[in-house]
């Protein structure tokens, strides 16, 4: 049901409680208190019906219904015979139930039963206990607490729907992660069965008998299928083959994916896999290290090729120089240093 017919209809419910209370002005001796709890009473009901930010009534206006709902029989009454038939004079019954049903229904019972309660106290002291059906306050206490019941169903209602909502969302992320880890697996299956079958059956073939250039190539496998690993987003089918050939002339390569590249996609992620099977297709260098940079910078990947001096190469005066401070005291040089770009602006 949508909101605003809720609110209309609550509405009418109190203008009619007016309507009664305007009838029945002729039996009050000075009708111009009445009037005021009138306008005091119909102010009370548009704060209570004006729509908040929150189901929630503001406190504020919950405590001005109950100062109402407490000012308005004690005036009333005060010009009524408690002994005598009043009449739509006792109006303010019903309306003051129809008040604490609203201030109820958002969320405000402790008020809402505040309310209800003075006047069911206050009628008993005033005309009796037996008469408090009669004036319909047994009714409006009903009222109150079907609202009440209504509300705690609701909000109840509203928790649950928001468990049931994230407890599907987080179904959804497990089988979304289940599903990546199936095709992850399938996927490093595949490549692993495409790179590694024609030695496996040449292994079962010669029963284990390999010579020394097919250990080698045994050696430079392994190294491919542990870049699959450590370091896909760095591969495309031009870099694995220029890794391949790499470690066939005898060059260590290694492959560290730190999560630099999980932003670039589409044609930045191909030009950079362009200039990476680029670099190392000239490259000459003994061991080269590929790393993705993290953090999000302007370079997406650094290239450091090392390889021993040989000063017949011209390009290595253009190079820098490095001399490493081990126990071995091997003098390597940077035969290869490259800093791909993120994006093609950067």
């Amino acid at each position: 049901m949508p909101r605003w017919l809720i609110v209309l209809l609550a509405a009418v419910f109190s203008c009619y409680h007016l309507v009664l209370a305007s009838v029945s002005l002729d039996r009050f001796d000075d009708p111009w208190p009445v009037v005021a709890c009138m306008v005091a009473y119909a102010a009370a009901t548009v704060a209570a019906l004006w729509p908040g930010r929150g189901p929630a009534m503001p406190v504020w206006i919950a405590a001005f219904a109950l100062a109402v709902s407490i000012v308005i029989p004690l005036q009333i009454t005060s010009q009524l015979d408690s002994a005598g038939r009043n009449g739509y004079a006792t109006w303010y019954v019903a309306a003051i139930g129809t008040l604490m049903v609203i201030v109820a229904t958002r969320r405000r019972q402790a008020f809402a039963w505040l309310g209800v309660g003075f006047m069911a106290l206050h009628g008993a002291a005033w005309s009796g206990a037996d008469t408090l059906a009669d004036l319909g306050v047994i009714g409006s206490v009903t009222w109150v607490a079907f609202a009440t019941a209504m509300s705690s169903s609701l909000t109840r209602a509203s928790r649950e729907t928001r468990e049931f909502i994230l407890a599907e969302h987080e179904a959804a992320d497990w089988q979304a992660a289940q599903e990546a880890h199936v095709n992850e697996r399938q996927y490093r299956l595949l490549q692993t069965g495409r790179t590694a079958r024609p030695m496996l059956l040449a292994i079962v073939s010669q029963d284990g008998d390999l010579s020394a250039e097919q250990r080698r190539e045994c050696l430079n496998l392994e190294g491919a299928i542990r870049d699959e690993i450590r370091g896909r987003r760095l591969l495309d089918d031009d870099v694995r083959r220029e890794v391949m050939a790499a470690r066939r002339r005898g060059a260590v390569v290694s492959l560290l994916d730190e999560g630099g590249l999980d932003d670039v996609d589409g044609a930045d992620l191909a030009r950079i896999h362009r200039t990476l099977a680029d670099a190392l297709h000239g490259s000459v260098a003994d061991r080269i290290v590929i790393r993705t940079v993290p953090g999000g910078g302007d370079h997406a990947v650094t290239v450091v090729g090392l390889g021993s001096p040989d000063p017949s190469s011209s390009a290595l005066g253009r190079g820098f120089s490095s001399t490493s401070d081990d126990d071995e005291g091997d003098d390597d040089e940077v035969q290869l240093w490259l800093q791909i770009p993120r994006t093609l602006s950067a």
